[in-house]
């Protein structure tokens, strides 16, 4: 459905120059944010998202999360791949970052959306905060957004820690294969004063990686908006597979689509692959991490694209949430 407008391929094959103005993502970057303070300090959903943000914080799985990932990620930086060319090295380490990243995040979004809502429906805790104030609609809606806030929060850190390896990664590899090591900071005149900055070239790397982080997340929130669905009527354990089973499937709709089509299958096996990529997610469009990887600047039509089509995925999933959720019998 995504690859209709702008395919994977497409994306890959072309390169961007490094001066692409990031303007507009920076913008919406922040537009997102100020929405998410918004909803949660000046709606009554944004009570429940606070306090599920809160929950997801605190819960142990998060904090092993994030030692385990930011092991994987000191591990990837030191550890050589052994590939054929040294530009692979930093390619291997930007696909093992930007995986981390995406199976981190599922984990805790998928997690979280199990855990709070379905043990509060089974609990009957749910029922007592619908007995104040607070709809179905806002209950699920908050605690979606609450699920993200979390998911956020992860990302920012592991983003911080994948970044600074990224940018020490630089003149690793320059000293492992005896050339000449760019230095961490330049200098830079502001009003006749010499202040240090990082330097340009080290930030260049690092910057490639983060439209490759953006689509992750994006990904990420997709998933939870599934299982935020699902956890209205079905217990963890099957939310966690229904889960699983798209994020596998959402990652090969396209591939699907086209083997079907080129290999000249028949109408039945195309018509069953076209219906799945409908129904399921191309989770393909926000993979896009051997692009990142060989140094291609993802271009900002791309990440509008993949934003509005998450958006509207989410949307939809969270209005199939309220419909499974407005008659689901609490008592």
């Amino acid at each position: 459905m995504f690859g209709n407008f702008l395919t994977l391929a497409e994306i890959q094959s072309e390169i961007i120059a490094p001066k692409t103005d990031w303007t507009w993502s920076l913008l919406s970057v922040f537009g997102i944010f100020v929405g998410l303070i918004a909803v949660s300090y000046g709606t009554r959903a944004g009570v429940i998202a606070r306090a599920t943000t809160k929950e997801a914080i605190r819960q142990p799985l998060f904090i092993l999360l994030l030692v385990i990932s930011a092991i994987v990620l000191i591990f990837n930086t030191v550890m050589p791949f052994f590939t054929m060319q040294d530009k692979d090295e930093g390619k291997m380490l930007n696909e093992c970052g930007l995986a981390t990243l995406l199976i981190s995040g599922a984990m805790l979004a998928v997690w979280t959306a199990g855990t709070s809502i379905t043990s509060e429906i089974e609990g009957k805790t749910a029922m007592t905060l619908l007995s104040k104030p607070i709809d179905r609609r806002e209950f699920i809606l908050g605690k979606y957004i609450g699920i993200v806030q979390a998911v956020i929060w992860l990302f920012v850190i592991l983003t911080a820690i994948f970044s600074a390896l990224i940018f020490v990664k630089v003149g690793y590899d320059q000293r492992e294969h005896s050339q000449e090591v760019t230095p961490y900071l330049q200098w830079h005149s502001v009003s006749g004063v010499e202040l240090p900055i990082p330097h340009p070239e080290r930030l260049a790397v690092v910057g490639r990686v983060l439209p490759g982080i953006a689509l992750t997340f994006l990904q990420v929130s997709v998933l939870g908006a599934i299982a935020v669905t699902i956890a209205t009527r079905l217990p963890m354990v099957v939310n966690l597979v229904v889960c699983f089973a798209v994020f596998v499937i959402g990652n090969l709709t396209e591939i699907i689509v086209n083997q079907s089509v080129a290999g000249q299958a028949n109408e039945s096996v195309t018509f069953t692959a076209r219906l799945i990529s409908m129904v399921v997610p191309s989770l393909s469009a926000f993979n896009i991490s051997s692009a990142v990887a060989t140094g291609r600047v993802v271009p900002q039509v791309y990440l509008g694209y993949s934003f509005v089509y998450a958006v509207a995925y989410i949307g939809a999933m969270l209005l199939l949430g309220f419909l499974l959720f407005e008659d689901r019998d609490l008592a």
